[in-house]
């Protein structure tokens, strides 16, 4: 089963969503037959990489709200994080742009690190408050999942790996994904959003068992039967 999962690294439900899909993995008979995808989303290309502006004042202007009408709507999804073990503090959050991130990730993906390279992108973006769109600070992650280094900066240096990202993106426009998570079940089932546990578990149950049916046993052997072109008479 491949489960392909849409997301960008400044997404707080993506990091929840993470969890709850790993979750149900965990408890999912088949899970070494799983192999999960993470693809790039962009919720603000257009974002600086070096922003001024506080995460939190950030969102207020955003959604036409106060800072601590802003406040009170991070508190729920501090909550919600808290739910899977993961401490929020939009405070300290660093804002960026995460296309280097992205391109970074497709890169760590040639050489089977791709897993690793996301999961410390989340944490150093939302429990470390790393800036994720400065490269020393890129390279020093992309080492901490086991990737060279001077390669890593090459890379941030130069545009390899836009194309891919790119291509991502648009694949997301035309399945018509509009928000993040957004989860691909072998092409059959989509699941939108950090949804709860169980949902991700009954999509697991659903696909393996139509992908996996059972094949038909002949019980009877070889009866008389018709074909196009001849019967058995």
């Amino acid at each position: 089963m491949k489960i392909e999962v849409w997301s960008d690294y400044v997404c707080p439900f993506c990091y929840i969503g993470k969890r709850k899909l790993e979750s149900a993995l965990n408890k999912f008979e088949h899970k070494d037959q799983v192999e999960v995808v993470y693809r790039s989303f962009q919720l603000d290309p257009d974002a600086p990489k070096n922003a001024s502006e506080d995460t939190i004042s950030a969102l207020a202007k955003k959604y036409g709200m106060s800072y601590d009408q802003a406040v009170e709507m991070t508190s729920n999804v501090v909550a919600q994080a808290k739910e899977v073990g993961l401490d929020y503090d939009f405070s300290k959050m660093k804002r960026t742009n995460t296309q280097d991130a992205h391109r970074l990730t497709h890169y760590a993906a040639e050489h089977g690190k791709d897993q690793q390279m996301t999961e410390k992108l989340l944490s150093a973006y939302f429990l470390e408050s790393k800036h994720i769109g400065d490269h020393d600070q890129l390279v020093a992650i992309a080492e901490e999942a086991g990737l060279d280094g001077e390669k890593a900066r090459e890379v941030l240096t130069s545009d390899q790996y836009t194309e891919e990202m790119t291509a991502d993106i648009q694949k997301a426009a035309q399945i018509g994904v509009s928000g993040v998570p957004f989860f691909v079940l072998d092409n059959k089932y989509a699941i939108s959003g950090a949804q709860p546990d169980e949902v991700f578990t009954q999509a697991l149950e659903k696909v393996w068992e139509e992908t996996n049916q059972s094949p038909l046993v002949n019980v009877g052997g070889q009866g008389n039967a018709c074909t196009d072109d001849s019967c058995d008479i």
